[in-house]
This record gives C-alpha cells, sequence and structure tokens, in this order.
C-alpha cells in the first residue's frame, strides 16, 4: 500500500502534467494551515520562475485539472500562488479499507531488508543501574522494535561492562569480609564451588561501599588494580569469582530490565573480544595503520577536512593495558565476522560523540568493517532534575534505576485509587503497566539528543500529552468495543462507510498517516516520531467521540461502520505502543 502522500503527490503530478507543466512540481504536504485546507501543494510557486507566469495563474491551470479527480474534492487556488486541498471522502473511505485489510496496515516492505545490530543499554557488572542508564535502554528497545517492525533483521546487544577494576574492587571488598575463600588461595587446585560466594543482597551493598573506599584508600585501590589484573591475566581463583560476579549480575540486571520490558538478543560483553584483541593489534600494525606514540599504540583518525583537532585513536596505553576503543574496536572486529551486519548503531551518551568518532574512523581505516557498513551514533541527552540539572536524590545522590521505577509505580497506583474504584491487587497490577507508559512516553516523546526534565507529577497525568492518557484512549476504546459485543453485536466483517462528519473525517486522516510515520521512524530512528503520531491520532479519536453516537447510532450499518473505525483505531494504537515498550491495561 502506498503512502497516502505518494499517492496525492502522484495525483497532483499528473494534473500538473496535464496543464503543461512537468509533474515534478506536483508535491504535496500536509496543510501548515489546517483551517482552511487539509494538504496543499506550492509547485505553482516553485515553477513560476520556469515558466515565466505569474504563480496564480498557474495554479489555476492546474486546479482546472482537478475538477473531477477521484483523489480531490476540493483543489482551490490561492493568491499568490498555492493550491489548497480537501480529500474525497470515496478516496480516503478507500485507504482506510486498505489498511484494514492488509498485514502491518499496509506498510510497504523493504525490498533489500537490512541486518541491524543495536548497541545498546551500556551496563557495567557490578554495579547497579542508575537512572543514567534508562535512556539507553528504552530508546535502543524501542528503536529495535521499529526497525524489526519496518522490515529489517535486527539483533539487539546489552554489551556490558564485565572487565574493569569495579570487578576488581568487588573482589577487593570479598577478599576483605572472607578471607578464607579457596579463590584467594593461589595454591588450591580443586574443584571451586558452583554456588555463588556472594548473594544479590551482598552484592547490591557491597559496590558503593567498595567503590566509596577505592577513592577514599589509597592501599585499598591499589589491591583493586591487583585484583583487575589478575582476574584479567587469568589467574584461577581470580577468574573463577569474576564469572561468579558477572553471574550474579546479570540475574539483578535482567530483572531491572525486565522491569522496563527491555529485551536483548545478546548479553555480550568487553570480555567476549579479550582474546581477539592480540589478534586485532598484529593486524593494525601489520597493515601499516598503528604506531608508537609516547609509548603508546595508536592509529591517526585525523581528515584533512577537519576544521576541528580529532586526536588520534589510541590503541594500547604505553604499559600495553587496552582501553575502551581497544574492545569497542574489536567488538567491530567480532561483529563483522559473527553477523556480518549492514549497519551497527550505538546508543549512548551525546558526550560520546567524539570518542565515538575517532572509534569509527579508525574502524573503517584499518578497513575493521567493509566501505558499504554503516556505523551510527545516536547519542541521548540527559534525564534531568526540575534544577535543570543530571536527576538526583532528595539527598544529592545518584538515584537507583529500580527506585525510580518503584516510585513511579506508586505515584500512579495513588492516583489510581483516588480517581476510581478498584480491587488493591488490580490497582497495583494496572498501576505498574500504566506507570511503565508513563516513564518510557515521558521519555521517548522527546528527540534523543535533547536534555529533559523528568517531571512525575506531568508524566502520571492521565491528561495532555503523557503515556497515562494514550492508555485511557485505548481503555476507552476497548471499553465501547466490549459494550457492543454485550448487546450482541459481531466483530467480524463489519463494512467502513464513508466519513459522515467533519471528526470522523479527521480521525481517519490521522489513521491514514500510519505508514509515514513508521517509515520516517525507522529511517531517522526517531522514536519520538510514533509519539507524536499517536498523541495526534488519541485526539482524534477523542474529538470524534465528543462528537458522534456511536453505540446509540440507530442506523445500523452506520453504526457498524462506526465500530470498525474503532477497532483500526485500537489495533493501530497497540501496535504503536508496542513500538515504544509498554501496553495497554483492559481499564483503568
Amino acid at each position: 500500500m502506498k503512502k497516502i502522500l505518494d499517492v496525492l503527490t502522484e495525483e497532483m503530478g499528473k494534473a500538473f502534467e496535464a496543464a503543461g507543466y512537468e509533474a515534478a512540481l506536483g508535491r504535496v504536504t500536509l496543510s501548515n494551515r489546517p483551517d482552511l485546507c487539509e494538504y496543499q501543494c506550492n509547485g505553482a510557486m516553485a515553477g513560476a520562475k520556469k515558466y515565466k507566469k505569474a504563480p496564480i495563474m498557474i495554479a489555476n491551470d492546474v486546479a482546472a485539472r482537478l475538477a473531477d479527480s477521484p483523489v480531490f474534492k476540493e483543489a482551490a487556488a490561492v493568491a499568490p500562488g498555492f493550491l489548497n486541498l480537501k480529500l474525497s471522502e470515496s478516496f480516503l473511505l478507500g485507504m482506510v479499507k486498505a489498511m484494514d485489510s492488509e498485514p502491518k496496515f499496509g506498510l510497504e516492505m523493504p525490498e533489500k531488508p537490512k541486518k541491524i545490530m543495536i548497541d545498546y543499554g551500556g551496563a557495567n557488572v557490578a554495579k547497579p543501574l542508575h537512572v543514567g542508564h534508562l535512556r539507553p535502554a528504552i530508546i535502543g528497545e524501542s528503536i529495535k522494535r521499529i526497525s524489526r517492525y519496518a522490515g529489517h533483521e535486527v539483533i539487539g546487544d546489552v554489551h556490558l561492562g564485565d572487565w574493569g577494576t569495579p570487578i576488581g574492587m568487588v573482589i577487593t571488598e570479598l577478599q576483605e569480609r572472607k578471607p578464607d575463600l579457596p579463590y584467594f588461595d593461589e595454591s588450591y587446585q580443586g574443584e571451586y564451588p558452583a554456588e555463588e560466594p556472594i548473594t544479590e543482597a551482598e552484592f547490591a551493598e557491597i559496590y558503593p561501599l567498595a567503590s566509596a573506599k577505592s577513592k577514599e584508600d589509597a592501599a585499598f585501590k591499589a589491591k583493586a588494580l591487583e585484583a583487575t589484573r589478575k582476574f584479567q591475566k587469568g589467574v584461577r581463583g581470580y577468574r573463577a569469582l569474576w564469572k561468579h560476579i558477572v553471574d550474579v549480575s546479570k540475574v539483578d540486571l535482567k530483572k531491572n530490565y525486565d522491569s522496563l520490558n527491555v529485551e536483548f538478543d545478546l548479553w555480550k560483553g568487553e570480555s567476549d573480544v579479550n582474546d581477539l584483541i592480540p589478534e586485532m593489534v598484529d593486524y593494525m600494525k601489520e597493515g601499516g595503520w598503528a604506531y608508537i606514540s609516547d609509548g603508546a599504540l595508536v592509529v591517526d583518525v585525523k581528515e584533512e577536512t577537519d576544521t576541528k583537532e580529532v586526536p588520534p585513536c589510541m590503541i594500547l596505553k604505553s604499559d600495553g593495558a587496552s582501553l575502551y576503543n581497544t574492545t569497542d574496536l574489536a567488538t567491530i572486529m567480532e561483529r563483522m565476522r559473527l553477523y556480518d551486519p549492514d549497519e551497527i548503531i550505538y546508543i549512548t551518551d551525546k558526550r560520546q560523540d567524539l570518542y565515538f568518532e575517532q572509534v569509527f574512523r579508525c574502524a573503517r581505516k584499518t578497513k575493521l568493517v567493509k566501505p558499504e557498513t554503516v556505523l551510527k551514533f545516536l547519542g541521548h541527552g540527559t534525564m534531568n532534575g526540575s534544577d535543570g540539572k543530571p536527576f538526583k536524590t532528595r539527598d544529592g545522590g545518584v538515584m537507583r534505576l529500580d527506585v525510580l521505577v518503584r516510585e513511579t509505580q506508586e505515584e500512579m497506583y495513588r492516583k489510581i485509587r483516588e480517581g476510581r474504584e478498584m480491587p488493591e491487587e488490580e490497582a497495583k497490577a494496572v498501576a505498574e503497566t500504566v506507570a511503565l507508559s508513563a516513564l518510557k512516553y515521558g521519555d521517548l516523546s522527546n528527540q534523543a539528543a535533547k536534555d529533559y526534565v523528568f517531571d512525575i507529577d506531568r508524566f502520571t497525568s492521565f491528561e495532555g500529552d503523557t503515556g497515562p492518557y494514550i492508555l485511557y484512549t485505548i481503555v476507552r476504546i476497548k471499553s465501547i468495543l466490549n459494550k457492543y459485543k454485550e448487546q450482541g453485536g459481531k466483530m467480524e466483517q463489519l463494512a467502513f462507510l464513508e466519513a459522515a462528519g467533519s471528526s470522523e473525517k479527521e480521525l481517519e486522516m490521522a489513521l491514514v498517516q500510519f505508514n509515514t510515520m513508521i517509515q520516517s521512524a525507522a529511517e531517522e530512528i526517531a522514536p519520538h516520531k510514533v509519539c507524536a503520531y499517536i498523541y495526534d491520532l488519541a485526539n482524534a479519536f477523542n474529538h470524534f467521540y465528543h462528537e458522534t453516537k456511536i453505540l446509540s447510532e440507530e442506523d445500523g450499518a452506520r453504526r457498524e461502520s462506526l465500530i470498525a473505525l474503532l477497532a483500526l483505531t485500537r489495533d493501530v494504537l497497540e501496535t504503536c505502543i508496542d513500538l515504544l515498550g509498554f501496553s495497554a491495561p483492559e481499564k483503568m
């Protein structure tokens, strides 16, 4: 099914040609003055110079050719040369019917689907998730879902930080608490216990304490660095402890990500490419790309067109130790070997822009990727408090992610219990569902690169541009459809009729924008476009609902058509919120 703007542009192009002008002038756009018309074409303005005619004369010529158009009910030429357009109800009906009958509402699948890898989440093993992990997780999850829906093969990788000093800190603190564990006896030859030597509860408490000690106690920090060196070098007991810590951490991480409805196809980390680094380093040296500078191994990545200094990409430090650059480049090497993706998208804080520019240039220069492989960095802004600074707890600390989720659920539960009668357990379940929509929609409705203020009162409101408002709209539709079925109505083979009023037509026009929106959101990796669309669609529905008799409509065929329109609206809205990573309850 063609996108509606393509259909309208094609029809307008024919009219321009019929009037003696080039078809390319017939580009149609949504009206920027919806009080005057539904769509518009400014081609006559663009053609005036070429054809040496006043724009209004060209517009009049074209409008005359559209008098009998099956697409446009009205095409008016207005000074100085605009074409104001209104759609035919019968044409719109055909678009709505096609949406209702075709898979994915008629969304065209790509001729050549891409294989896309998305690197998002970015959690560090041994450290609990905090509010800073919210954005990459839910933005990445949404982009993954949108890209899959648009017809591409997508692989999501959490890419854990599981190879650094935080683990050395935990090992050192564990050694101080439990020095008799066999892992610390380097002469021990037996099998290590299968059971983890640290519980989830202990784990959550140990890292913050060990981190604080490392900042204040130089001896503790030195021990932590030594512990890090030992597990990285493969000292048997320390490597076994490392595995235990990673396993315990993953349980906690998965629990947190599950609460956000975020899923990863791969749970790989920096450690997965550790054995690949020596091979990559030799490859870069042999290729003549890597050289020693001040003791460190680097690759020049500056280009002649650079207007600012771009430092060399460091591959190894002067002591031979690897860096994030090293593991990220080795990860690209591994991804190309194992998956050969057409595109790799990285989602992290936008302040890492220069870092990823270096890594991408290095990967291209050293031919770790094919010339046609696309490397993208989507840098996100920060979630701020009401003071405009990165979000903190009341005492000024960084808030844990599970605390943020819990507080949002509690606020949502309070509002649900306050406004309606509902059993406690049901209210809690509904509150969890609606709170997730509040968090995710509140974040995703902003362009990813922009900072935003986390306002729990606004995000959990049932009014305005919020997740709960979208869910409330869906639940309202479900309620009407359920009543229709309770009254003996059948949902099978409902027939659509032409729109009978302006609000019904506006709802249909909002629906048929779906395909355009999805393709744009996928191509531009822009979940906020889905949010903007469903907010407009919800508003269009609620306007229609308040102006239209639905269940009390006396004409049976008209009532069936209205029900069909409601069912299609529900399906489109539920598809969209699934792409954003949340769902709607049956009632609220």
